[in-house]
């Protein structure tokens, strides 16, 4: 799927790091805040106001660590303040591209053909993975972040500032709560790739094993509440959604998560049916770039990039 090294994208260059056959996810590697006034967040330099008009998001329909931060600009109501470009679903030769699929679209800020090519705007000799979701502030062309946990928060901490409205999901008197699930859902985010870029046997049990560990955890969890922090949605509930979501359809089968398939367990399906109704949530999910982006990215798992026929979701449109 490629790599950044010193400013020159390499098609070849193998980017998931693995461990005895592990796959290790490599942190993100910008990590700036936008705040209230400007000044510096947990992490990072400062700089970055919370402004209307401002920022712009970078996305892939596909990703479903970008797919948070589409659920929280549309459900905070951003979608006229924070604008956005969407990728080509497929990731391959030069990785992440701008347009030539349905839904995508041209870059509306730098004019890149590729994504590569915005990160090399920031820093010339850039070496990593080009990721999304990515924050760029149009007012100091750069990139705030590209670490989709500290997107969503920022955005979800000053809505009202970004020319939204306000809904708490990181409720002060249940951060610690929050941060604690949050732990156990990075388990499930993570674990899909983990399992699935597995390259020994034994790598993958240990993974799969892990990962369902967690989601049994988690289906507990939800015998006692409505939702993973109590009787009201928070930012755990939308960081699980997006891997929920995309676990048949995708991570079954193509990444051999298959113990269970996530409509056997009660709690977690119906958990997730309450919040794909959430209330501008529907317009954020493109199956279609989510099945191409799977099964024609990771050559490596389905060589021929051949997209299969199901399993179909009950609440799939036709077509």
């Amino acid at each position: 799927m490629g790599l950044m090294i010193e400013g020159e994208w390499r098609s070849d260059a193998d980017r998931e790091t693995t461990v005895g056959g592990q796959f290790v996810r490599t942190p993100s590697k910008f990590r700036n805040w936008i705040t209230a006034d400007g000044s510096a967040g947990p992490s990072g330099s400062g700089g970055f106001a919370a402004e209307p008009d401002r920022y712009h998001l970078y996305v892939s329909y596909a990703c479903p660590w970008a797919h948070r931060a589409l659920i929280y600009r549309s459900i905070l109501k951003l979608d006229d303040s924070l604008t956005v470009s969407v990728v080509h679903p497929v990731n391959n030769v030069e990785g992440w591209e701008f347009s030539g699929f349905p839904g995508a679209t041209e870059d509306h800020v730098n004019g890149a053909r590729f994504l590569h090519q915005v990160y090399t705007r920031v820093e010339p000799g850039y070496t990593g993975k080009v990721l999304v979701p990515v924050l760029w502030d149009k007012k100091t062309g750069t990139i705030v972040s590209n670490e989709s946990s500290e997107i969503i928060r920022m955005i979800g901490l000053n809505a009202r500032q970004l020319g939204g409205i306000g809904n708490d999901l990181y409720p002060e008197a249940a951060r610690s709560e929050i941060d604690a699930v949050n732990e156990v859902v990075y388990a499930v985010n993570n674990g899909v790739y983990r399992t699935g870029f597995s390259r020994s046997q034994a790598a993958y049990e240990e993974a799969a094993t892990r990962l369902f560990g967690a989601l049994e955890s988690l289906e507990e969890r939800l015998t006692r509440s409505t939702f993973l922090v109590g009787e009201a949605i928070t930012e755990s509930d939308w960081r699980l959604f997006t891997t929920a979501l995309r676990f048949d359809p995708v991570y079954y089968i193509h990444f051999k998560c298959s113990l269970k398939r996530y409509v056997d367990l009660p709690n977690l399906s119906r958990h997730l049916e309450t919040l794909r109704q959430h209330p501008g949530v529907v317009s954020t999910i493109h199956l279609d770039h989510i099945r191409h982006h799977y099964f024609r990215s990771h050559l490596r798992i389905n060589p021929y990039g051949i997209i299969p026929l199901g399993p179909r979701m009950d609440w799939e449109p036709e077509g």
